[in-house]
């Protein structure tokens, strides 16, 4: 019996800066869109045949320009989105935020008043790229999404 490889590229959206109640427009600075051609530089000569994306701009903007050069249009899935740490859209020290994801990283199943638990992102993302990786099978698929989501998915 022979094995279809399936090969998924995961990327990581480029450096955007923190804006508060811009979760999802934020785009990319200019150090982040240079790493966006780099992106595409890196991936150019692969043989890319799908492109999904978190709907936030920046994982957007991240593969646009791979996609662009390749004349691929990328799909957006909800479902990678960033994860939802609380229901407040508070900023916190970087000390506080490192403690708190690392809260969320030991307790699998905490979540943090109107946030998600690591297990209910992990659950929403998988099932995503679990149908992808079933109707690509034997193709290359590029991931634009969040380094919690992506790590959530690999996990």
């Amino acid at each position: 019996m022979s094995r279809i490889e399936t090969i998924v590229y995961f990327v990581r959206h480029a450096e955007s800066l923190y804006i508060a109640g811009e979760e999802r427009l934020r785009g990319l600075t200019d150090k982040g869109r240079a790493d966006a051609i780099k992106v595409k530089d890196i991936l150019l000569h692969e043989p890319v045949d799908l492109l999904i994306s978190s709907p936030y701009a920046r994982a957007v903007l991240t593969i646009r320009e791979l996609a662009d050069h390749l004349h691929k249009e990328i799909v957006p899935e909800e479902d990678l989105r960033e994860r939802q740490l609380s229901g407040e859209d508070l900023f916190l020290p970087k000390d506080r935020f490192i403690q708190s994801k690392k809260q969320l990283y030991d307790d699998p199943t905490l979540a943090f008043p109107g946030g998600e638990s690591s297990e209910q992102a992990q659950e929403r993302a998988v099932k995503v790229l679990a149908w992808y990786l079933e109707q690509y099978s034997g193709r290359s698929i590029v991931v634009g999404t969040h380094g919690d989501i992506m790590t959530l998915m690999l996990f």
